[in-house]
């Protein structure tokens, strides 16, 4: 059953510019495993906007209650290359609270937008 679902983008360059301006966003914005590639390097803006972009349609497929905190939903992608999300804190207790027992989500980004959509499953 589904639960929610939740879309939302995010326009690349502007978001790069944002993390540009604001020192220290990306760390309250982003798990360290979501700034970084497997390799060790930094992940690019068009990604970043993309797991930026996923953490809102989470919040949207979760009725977008207040008080949900962005370290609380951790994109990353599995050895296949799929994408999850790992959830803890505020956003697992809304989860739950609603009947979510997973999720499923994907990101995109093409034309400097990046794109995500997130269904939370009953």
């Amino acid at each position: 059953m589904i639960i929610g679902v939740g879309i939302d983008v995010a326009e690349i360059d502007r978001f790069a510019a944002s993390l540009e301006r604001t020192p220290g966003l990306a760390g309250r914005l982003f798990c360290e495993g979501e700034l970084r590639l497997p390799s060790g390097e930094r992940r690019g803006p068009a990604s970043l906007a993309a797991r930026f972009a996923a953490k809102e349609a989470v919040a949207k497929a979760l009725g977008a209650p207040p008080g949900l905190r962005w370290l609380d939903a951790e994109v990353y992608v599995e050895e296949s290359g799929q994408p999850r999300l790992r959830v803890t804190g505020t956003v697992a207790a809304r989860a739950e609270a609603l009947g979510v027992r997973g999720f499923h989500v994907s990101l995109s980004h093409d034309a400097g937008v990046a794109s995500a959509v997130v269904v939370a499953e009953g």
